[in-house]
């Protein structure tokens, strides 16, 4: 069994919030595992060692209101909502997968204890009927652990899909159907609202309390600073090289191989049979995209005062910000 971890008030916070909170507990906590839950606004968590570009729709996230934050473990690239359960389970084990296999288990027959045919896959997932209804994350810091994942009760499926795929053409039914076969939520199974679950949540698998302080939440928030910094979000982005490119009507086929650094355009090489009208067109698309992130947006931004057509016969900034958004990574 494990302490239940509360905050001192209910005010409503952003998500690294909560990952600075996972920090704190496992600086403070005593001989006693630590658990809790939480729930955010719409917004997109992306692993210590994914590229942005490869893994979060910015444009859409931005159309939308959906905020996205680095998180220091590894895995894959999450949305959560408000509809969406956030587990953060922090122990004194260093094994990792020991770690792992126990917590999805116990959080399985924590479901089972519902009536769920709920189970732990190989992945660290928890299924229910062979769909996954959870998916969790793990990193360690000397001494500690932590865990922590989705439950997913309900959510905005059109956003998950979206929100966290760039470049992606208009969702269509047959897609989101494709999508709802491999997931499920608890919505489905069960009749109890989202309070009730979260009560049995706590119930099963707690067995007591550690309350925080309003000297806790100044510290988590002094721990939530290094999250929102541009060098945290985009610049831990390992170098890479995509290629983008295609061919236009009226201007023929332009391709760049682009290299990112810390999610950045730093270098690109131009090629195509396209008609260049500068005796090298990749020297000032090169001075005005460097420093680019590659969503729509940024190279708005990077583009603006300037025509593309002046150094590429015919090519409109509409077309080349289209290019250098549908990308293929190395």
């Amino acid at each position: 069994m494990m302490k239940y971890l509360s905050l001192p008030d209910n005010a409503t916070r952003i998500l690294p919030f909560y990952l600075a909170m996972e920090e704190h507990a496992a600086h403070i906590m005593g001989e006693d595992d630590l658990f809790f839950m939480w729930q955010v606004e719409p917004t997109v968590i992306f692993g210590r060692n994914q590229l942005i570009a490869s893994e979060v729709n910015v444009d859409y996230c931005r159309e939308h209101g959906i905020a996205f934050y680095r998180r220091r473990s590894g895995g894959g690239c999450v949305y959560a909502d408000r509809d969406n359960i956030m587990f953060s389970y922090i122990t004194r084990s260093d094994e990792v997968q020991t770690t792992f296999s126990a917590y999805t288990n116990a959080v399985a027959a924590m479901l089972r204890g519902l009536g769920l045919n709920a189970s732990a896959s190989d992945r660290n997932d928890v299924m229910i009927d062979g769909r996954k209804v959870s998916g969790n994350a793990f990193y360690h810091i000397p001494g500690r652990s932590i865990v922590h994942g989705t439950m997913l009760y309900a959510t905005n499926m059109e956003h998950m899909l979206n929100a966290i795929t760039p470049s992606r053409e208009k969702l269509t039914s047959k897609g989101v159907q494709s999508v709802r076969s491999h997931i499920t939520t608890l919505s489905e199974h069960l009749t109890m609202d989202i309070e009730a679950f979260k009560r049995h949540v706590r119930q099963t698998l707690c067995d007591g309390e550690v309350m925080l302080t309003a000297d806790d939440v100044v510290q988590i928030e002094r721990l939530t600073e290094p999250y929102l910094e541009r060098s945290f979000l985009w610049g831990n982005d390992p170098r890479c090289e995509i290629v983008c490119g295609g061919r236009i009507d009226g201007v023929g086929s332009i391709h760049l191989n682009i290299t990112l650094k810390g999610g950045a355009i730093h270098d690109l090489q131009l090629t195509g049979d396209f008609l260049p009208l500068c005796e090298d067109a990749r020297q000032p698309l090169l001075e005005r995209l460097r420093g680019a992130q590659l969503d729509e947006t940024s190279l708005q931004a990077a583009l603006n005062g300037c025509d593309a057509g002046q150094w590429i016969l015919n090519l409109t900034n509409e077309q080349l910000i289209t290019l250098l958004t549908t990308i293929k990574k190395h």
